[in-house]
């Protein structure tokens, strides 16, 4: 939204200056007391046209630079000795666009085009038509223009390039600590929760060969130290995962799906709309809450079917996770940490998500995300 706001500006800012431009010119024109002829009118018209054409030099500098170069000559063969101000404005615009070559070429053509358009004016003889153009057009208020336009340019390099290396080391910083961190967990806890599940599965298992009665706690504890392992190697790939070469995506969700039904929950996947690429952080992020809502549904639901259903917009795509569960408005459950890392992840790239109880019942998860798609 800033960006649009911007955009918005700049283009009143550039009208601005054009209808600036183009009164300043016309004004100067009238004060040469010129006759209402078809040469005449023909002048201020590429007065006007040469001033306005400004409007469109953050768009195209290129062609506004040859449409107020043209103009500049055309209203001094038209005998109007006004100076090209307009033509400045462009030398600025295109140079600040990078088009260095351009610029000096359509330069270099106009300079000597303005004693020619002079002369055919009538109005001077040789001599007095360079004098003319060189006031008209004064070659150091030009190569001024281009520097200031050159310069102007570098700075914005220097300053994106700076923004870009700062970010890069942010990332970088970043995905140091999680990979610290990973391993600070690995070494810290996989060797205690290996240990918690083996020993528990061999108490189990001894138990049940002696024909005794295994301990409701042993059982507990043997389940926990599943889990437990499940969910550390879940943590831990989700730490390493660096975001630039993300090992899921939205090609992964069918086997998300498929892997549900063999939970006890019989879950289907429908897909709407035309599918597009979409990028790697998007699709990874609707992969994460597809897994996520579809473990919650599994371990706390108490649901016997779930529908997964992703929808293709033309500038976002569309996630909805709903099951049939035991979750209604009335009981609502608390928000867990999966929910928290769903809706964190949903808004670091701009979307929306909404999880909470169906009005018929169960659970229901909703996520937006906005795609940029190259025109």
């Amino acid at each position: 939204m800033s960006k649009g706001r911007f955009r918005v500006r700049a283009g009143v800012r550039d009208w601005l200056i054009a209808v600036g431009v183009a009164a300043a010119l016309l004004v100067t024109g009238l004060s040469g007391q010129h006759s209402a002829t078809r040469i005449g009118l023909l002048g201020y018209v590429l007065l006007a046209v040469g001033g306005l054409a400004l409007a469109a030099g953050r768009r195209a500098p290129v062609a506004v630079l040859a449409v107020t170069g043209l103009c500049a000559v055309g209203y001094q063969a038209a005998g109007f000795d006004v100076a090209a101000v307009a033509f400045l404005f462009a030398v600025y615009a295109a140079m600040r666009a990078g088009h260095r070559v351009v610029t000096v070429a359509v330069s270099v053509a106009v300079l000597a085009s303005l004693p020619l358009a002079a002369l055919a004016s009538g109005l001077h003889d040789t001599g007095e038509a360079f004098a003319q153009a060189r006031g008209a057009l004064q070659i150091a208020w030009l190569i001024a223009a281009g520097a200031a336009g050159e310069a102007l340019r570098q700075a914005e390099q220097r300053a994106d390039e700076a923004e870009r290396t700062r970010e890069e080391t942010a990332r970088r910083r970043a995905d140091e600590e999680r990979l610290h961190i990973a391993r600070e967990l690995h070494d810290s806890l996989t060797h205690q929760i290996s240990v918690i599940k083996v020993q528990s599965e061999a108490a189990v298992h001894v138990a049940r060969k002696r024909g005794e009665p295994v301990p409701e706690a042993l059982l507990a504890i043997r389940e926990a130290g599943r889990e437990a392992s499940r969910e550390l190697r879940a943590t831990l790939e989700a730490l390493r995962d660096d975001d630039t070469t993300p090992p899921h995506g939205l090609d992964h969700i069918p086997e998300l799906v498929e892997r549900a039904g063999k939970t006890g929950v019989r879950a289907a996947l429908t897909i709407q709309g035309r599918p597009h690429d979409v990028p790697a952080a998007v699709g990874r992020t609707l992969y994460r809450i597809v897994q996520e809502a579809l473990t919650n549904i599994a371990r706390h639901a108490d649901a016997t079917t779930a529908s997964v259903r992703i929808d293709y917009r033309p500038d976002s795509v569309a996630l909805q996770v709903d099951d049939n569960g035991k979750a209604t408005p009335d009981a609502a459950p608390a928000p867990g940490m999966g929910l928290l890392g769903m809706r964190e992840r949903v808004t670091v790239l701009g979307g929306r998500l909404r999880a909470a109880p169906r009005d018929e019942g169960g659970f229901t998860v909703q996520a937006e995300l906005p795609v940029e798609r190259a025109s």
